[in-house]
């Protein structure tokens, strides 16, 4: 029998990997955007400010509440300050630099940070409402799920464009 100490997980494992992946696989897919919308003479405008109905968010802000999710998490469990970037983002080329800026910060940050993720309180507002998580509900009934949501919308809004893409796009290489 395999010893089961092998399969812990940290939280910088749980958490920053995943992140880079999805956010790296998400940026795979705005790539396939680009090349298919100017094969076809189409306004990349159009595609940015798509939304899947008139009440829910454009492309642009699925990308963004992405890289939010991705990067509040990472500084939330690390004890760090979150960082900020506006949201004016308004091109594909502007959504894969805000991709790219997530995953640099990500890849910043040493484990070590994440030793006490656990316990460490997280204190968000939610809807007026001042909400305490700790470390693992946080990431794995809040951030995990909100990062996969708007990924998930965004693949969908792409799709509903008429992008060719598929599940193996989305989960991305298994290389």
């Amino acid at each position: 029998m395999a010893n089961p100490a092998q399969y812990d997980l940290t939280y910088y494992q749980a958490s920053i990997p995943v992140f880079i992946r999805a956010l790296n696989n998400l940026s795979a897919l705005l790539r396939k955007a680009v090349a298919f919308t100017a094969e076809q003479g189409i306004d990349e405008s159009q595609w940015v400010n798509a939304r899947l109905a008139p009440d829910m968010f454009s492309l642009a802000r699925q990308v963004q509440s992405a890289s939010d999710a991705a990067k509040s998490c990472a500084a939330r469990l690390s004890g760090g300050e979150i960082p900020s970037f506006p949201d004016t983002e308004t091109t594909f080329a502007q959504l894969q630099q805000r991709i790219d800026k997530t995953i640099a910060y990500l890849n910043s940050l040493p484990q070590d940070l994440f030793a006490h993720a656990g316990e460490r309180p997280i204190v968000m507002n939610m809807r007026g409402t001042a909400k305490t998580f700790s470390g693992y509900d946080y990431l794995f009934r809040l951030a995990l799920p909100n990062l996969f949501f708007h990924i998930t919308t965004a693949y969908d809004i792409l799709r509903n464009q008429g992008l060719a893409i598929g599940k193996s796009d989305y989960l991305g290489s298994f290389e």
